[in-house]
């Protein structure tokens, strides 16, 4: 790789926070992170630019970026922000040798195999079988699915929209938290439970089922206070929120057979930690009738690492520049 390729600059940019780093992509060693919200600047162009001034990186002429929303062609358009661009135009305007972008859980499922030991934590299952699919989903502000599929010396990443398929309740609890869904959206997705605001909606939802009368609150406040078991209803909150995620993520093991393990990954369930052993997470993967003994085999990894949207931007440009 030739010397001005050395380095290159990497960004994960999600519907709250857009984050940058400069990479080495011989080793994938990040430095320079910055952390800016998305709602400072009026285009993403606008941030990047910032990021190279204020880092003294403009001499950089590689960037990959894992964004949240699809990549569908030249036009992007985010999901859960209002930044829209053509990458093309984007490119030219700052001129970029290479613009590399790509679905952020695309870069998150490109970071899976280069996570070391310590930045996953495993949860049942088997250990991982080499050369075999994975999945990886994340709830944050909203809830990204993907998976990663080896292919010789690479790695094929299948970005989807997997948050947006339908919910599927299985408890009565979970039939009324879907109808109250159900009546202020019209679809119900497992991102309208497995987000920020998810949390936040099933809070509600069981203060309704339970018939408390308690005031909203955020994501943060349900949290902590499930945390401190200082409310029983935050807790039942978070224990149906590991339920579902425990669903979904059993449900993308069996569409494609990920023996390489399925990651959980994204803001939440990090700071959620130590509620996941008492919930029902993992009865919940493996509850697939007929194919329970199927599911029970595949590991579950947590993902600890603080910024694996970043890493795994750079390991696709790293492959991206190798050709």
């Amino acid at each position: 790789m030739a010397d001005t390729r050395k380095f290159a600059i990497v960004a994960d940019i999600g519907g709250t926070n857009a984050r940058f780093s400069r990479v080495a992509l011989d080793t994938l060693a990040l430095d320079k992170v910055a952390v800016y919200p998305c709602a400072d600047f009026a285009t993403l162009a606008d941030a990047l630019s910032h990021y190279q001034q204020q880092q003294g990186l403009t001499a950089l002429k590689d960037v990959a970026i894992g964004i949240a929303c699809p990549i569908n062609g030249d036009e992007v358009r985010m999901t859960n922000f209002h930044w829209q661009f053509s990458i093309k135009a984007m490119q030219a305007g700052l001129g970029l040798d290479t613009l590399l972008l790509m679905n952020d859980f695309t870069a998150v499922a490109m970071s899976l195999p280069a996570l070391a030991d310590d930045q996953k934590i495993q949860i049942g299952g088997e250990a991982a079988k080499p050369a075999q699919p994975m999945a990886v989903l994340g709830a944050g502000t909203g809830l990204g699915v993907a998976h990663l599929v080896p292919f010789g010396q690479k790695y094929i990443p299948l970005p989807g929209e997997g948050g947006h398929v339908d919910w599927a309740p299985q408890t009565e609890q979970e039939w009324f938290i879907y109808q109250q869904l159900a009546a202020e959206h019209g679809h119900v997705s497992p991102e309208r439970l497995l987000s920020g605001p998810g949390l936040e909606a099933i809070y509600r939802a069981l203060a309704a089922y339970q018939k408390i009368d308690t005031p909203a609150l955020t994501a943060g406040e349900i949290g902590q206070q499930a945390l401190s078991a200082s409310s029983a209803l935050a807790v039942a909150t978070v224990e149906q929120f590991y339920a579902s995620l425990g669903s979904i993520a059993g449900n993308l093991a069996l569409t494609l057979s990920t023996f390489g393990g399925v990651y959980v990954a994204g803001g939440i369930v990090p700071k959620l930690l130590p509620l996941l052993g008492r919930s029902e997470f993992r009865q919940r993967f493996d509850a697939k009738g007929r194919f329970s003994g199927f599911n029970r085999q595949i590991p579950v990894f947590i993902v600890t690492a603080e910024q694996p949207g970043l890493l795994g931007a750079a390991v696709y440009l790293k492959q991206t520049l190798a050709g």
